[in-house]
Parts: C-alpha cells; structure tokens; sequence
C-alpha cells in the first residue's frame, strides 16, 4: 500500500472542508473523517518509526477536533428578536438523486416552465385578493394519459403545451412511470402517495394495448361501472377521498351518464420540516393583506438556511425531513406584488435551477412564517380549468369534433369536463397537501464560516412551490395571501 503521508491528509480534509462549505457543517461529519484518517493509519504498511508516526498523527487529528468544536461554536448562536441568544438551526443538507435520462431532465425543465405559466394564468384567473394552491403535474398525469390515447395534431399540441415537445407518446409515458415509481422513494421519512385510475362507463370498452399502458406505465386500472346508478358518483368520490387521506374527499358534483370515461389523478403529501417550528415561539402577529392589516399565527424560529434576494422578492428555501422536499417561499420586497414575483418567475425557463437555485446561500435567518390552511377549487377561476389551458395551447382535446383521441376507445372521444381541488395546511409540524384532477370525455360526434444574517418575515402575501431537489420536479404552486 502506498505511504499516506501529510499532503494526502491535507488532499481530504480540503475536499471535506469544501464539502462541508457548500452543504452543511456538523461534528458528525468532521468525526467521522477524524476515524476514517484514523483507520487509514493504523493499516498502513511502512518503516517509519511507530511512535514518531502516532505522535503525528494524534496531532493532525487533535488539530481536526479543535476547528471542528470552533466550527461548532461559531455558528450555534444568534441573537435575533426572540429576545435571547438562540441555537441556529442547520436545515442545509445534501440531496440523493432521481435518475433521469437527459431527455427527461430536459422534460423536468420544460414541464416546469408549463408549471409556472400555469400559475401565472391562474392567478390571473383567480378571484382577487385569494389564497390558493394547486398541482400542474396532476395535470400533466391526467393530460398524459390523454395523450397516450392521441393521434396526428392533438398529439403535438399536448405534447408541445406541457413541455414535452415532439418527445413521442413512448418517452412522455416513460417520464411519468419514473417520476410515479420514484419521487415516493427519494425519503422515506415523507409520505407522497400518486394514484391514477379509469372509471369506465361499462356501456364502453377500452382499447386492449391504452389498458396495458394505463396499468404499466401510470398503474391506473381501469373500472367499468354503471353510469346511470346513483352508487357510483359516491365510488368515484371515494376513490379521491381514500387516495388523499381525507383532504379531498369529493371531485364531482354529478356523473354525466352520457359520458364515456373519467380518467383522475390524486397526489397527497405529508412532510415534517427537517427542523420544527416550537409552538411556544408562534404568536398572533400583523399580517398585511391587499385589504388591510390582520392578525395571524405566525411561526418563528431562527436557522442556518438557504436564502438569496433581489431588487423583487427575496427567498428562502424549507427542507422537509432529508432535505429532497423543500418549500420554496417568495417574498416580494417592499413596494413589489406578487404578481410582479410570478412575473419575474415565468420570464426565466428554468427558473428554479438556473435563476433561484444558484443564487441561494447559506444564512442565519430569522423566520417567521404564518399557519395556514387554504383550499382550491378550479371551478371558482374564470373560465375553469378548459378555459385556462385553452390559454396555454391546448384547444384540439377539448373540441367536441375531435376525432384524434381514438386509442381509448372503440370510440374516439374529446374531453368534455376538468376540475381540480387542491388543499395545503402548514404548521408548526410540518405540511400536508394533496390534489384530484379528474378529466371527463365523451365520445365525439361524429460551517467553517461567519454566514451573512438576514430577515425573513413572511407578514404580507406571498408565492411558494413545493419541489423535489434532486430532480427539481414542481409538485405544488400556490399564493397565500392571508384570505
């Protein structure tokens, strides 16, 4: 075995220390370098003088230990509007990734820019001064299906609208297996559960090869059920109220006996921060709505977390548990909207990875962040969910003279009907969300550092997405404005 000499020390402790930099700082971690040099050493085959050899060594390690305790030390207190000095809480941490091809991270890219233009149409379309949430990629799974059944231009469009280009119905069905497969497993800690299904008029029969994709590619099985009997409206709403504990316990109001087919999607999560916020720090504060002053539960708690700002918004971003999930919260400046912060979003195609992303740092920010609990409803926009993706590129699916939707059925169909419900409550714990879109069709007629310190107080409206980090796919998006 080669001589492990000081310079090869020296070699893994600057790649530690620049690991650390860039991630987190812990005593765990500079420890168990501490053990791995250790282990080296005592291996080692070499001539050297044993004792001359152990003396420098347990130098070079007491070395370690002495800048890992000042590591420690200096970034474990803050002294911040709690009114005493606070332990700062380290909430940077280091992703695991998803695998993707390069065609699907460019799908991830691109999906996200349908995402975010998505926002920006429903908060145009959404009644004023709302808080609302919703779940693009629900849309897309629903949408995706869809797709799997479409020929000639109503391929394209959908393809193109949700970000997949002239991709092929093969690599969009792939791009959603791995996200449904995977995204659950990136923490084990976070509960994410994605749920497809086919409720089939049985006066109807699916298409042999559209059933085995459904099964294989979205593990949605389709049921035939009688769309005249009263039992199945409150079977469907079941189905969305199992998949999504209890948070969206209905998504129609009626079944249309004259429809064909309705295809949903359901998502639910349920996450802890990687650290809580105490519930004796929440106090009932000011918050400034577009109509006036109120007051709110507003959590607090101060934390070694990523931030950046600029001249519109300023951020910061949550983890969950490991830090795969994380909330990203954006906070417009003082005399700024959030509709100039939603601007400034869908003006970067890859906002979260080469806008947002790369500009954060780690700070000592002082926190505070409302409770909230807000529901949505697509019914309640201008227009409705048809109306709003008609606006983004979408319109052959939803004419009732298309015949390009023919790989369902033994009918061709066009989609007659969207809805999506969506609900976030964030506390002190943690947060839990969940989303059904339901897409209706009928048959066509024919640490070693001093970190910056910053302020976070979300006390006025704000926008916030909920993100897996590895992959940078959006789950939710969502305003809350204290209404």
């Amino acid at each position: 075995m080669a001589y492990f000499g000081f310079l090869d020390f020296l070699t893994i402790f600057h790649t530690r220390t620049y690991y650390l930099h860039h991630y987190y700082y812990s005593d765990y971690h500079i420890s168990s370098e501490i053990i791995f040099l250790f282990h080296r050493s005592k291996n080692l085959k070499y001539e050297h003088n044993k004792k001359a050899m152990m003396k420098k060594y347990l130098f070079t390690i007491s070395t370690v230990v002495i800048v890992g305790m000042m590591l420690s030390c200096s970034q474990s207190d803050m002294v911040n509007d709690f009114g005493k000095s606070t332990r700062i809480v380290n909430m940077l941490s280091t992703p695991r990734y998803i695998q993707l091809t390069n065609d699907q991270k460019t799908f991830v890219s691109d999906n996200n820019g349908f995402t975010l233009k998505f926002l920006k149409s429903a908060n145009q379309a959404s009644p004023s001064g709302r808080s609302y949430i919703y779940s693009p990629l629900s849309i897309t799974y629903v949408l995706g299906m869809v797709n799997a059944a479409a020929t000639g231009q109503t391929e394209l469009e959908l393809e193109q609208a949700l970000g997949f280009h002239k991709g092929g119905i093969q690599a969009v069905n792939e791009y959603c297996k791995n996200l449904i497969d995977n995204l659950p497993k990136v923490d084990d800690q976070v509960t994410l559960n994605i749920a497809n299904a086919i409720f089939l008029n049985k006066t109807y029969t699916l298409k042999e090869q559209f059933q085995k994709d459904m099964e294989h590619y979205y593990d949605a099985k389709a049921e035939a059920l009688d769309f005249n009997s009263p039992s199945t409206l409150s079977h469907i709403n079941d189905w969305c109220n199992d998949k999504t504990n209890g948070m969206i316990p209905t998504i129609l109001d009626e079944v249309n006996p004259k429809m064909v087919s309705y295809l949903l999607n359901a998502i639910y999560f349920k996450a802890d921060w990687t650290s809580k916020f105490d519930p004796n720090n929440t106090k009932t504060e000011t918050f400034t709505t577009e109509k006036g002053i109120t007051q709110q539960p507003m959590m607090h708690q101060a934390a070694l977390i990523a931030y950046t700002h600029n001249d519109t918004f300023s951020a910061v971003r949550l983890p969950y548990s490991n830090g795969m999930w994380n909330m990203t919260v954006l906070l417009p400046e003082e005399g700024k909207s959030t509709e100039d912060v939603i601007d400034e979003m869908t003006g970067h195609g890859s906002f979260l990875t080469t806008h947002l992303n790369v500009s954060m740092n780690p700070y000592e920010v002082d926190l505070k962040l409302p409770r909230f609990d807000v529901t949505s409803d697509t019914d309640q926009m201008n227009g409705r969910l048809i109306g709003l993706l008609q606006q983004l590129g979408i319109k052959l699916a939803f004419e009732p003279t298309c015949i390009e939707i023919c790989n369902m059925c033994t009918l061709p169909i066009y989609i007659a009907m969207m809805r999506q419900k969506a609900s976030i409550k964030v506390n002190e714990e943690g947060s839990e969300a969940a989303v059904v879109t339901v897409a209706e069709g009928m048959a066509t007629s024919a640490i070693s550092k001093e970190y910056q310190k910053a302020t976070f107080h979300a006390n006025r409206p704000f926008v916030y997405v909920i993100s897996e980090a590895s992959s940078d796919v959006i789950l939710f998006v969502g305003k809350y404005t204290g209404e």
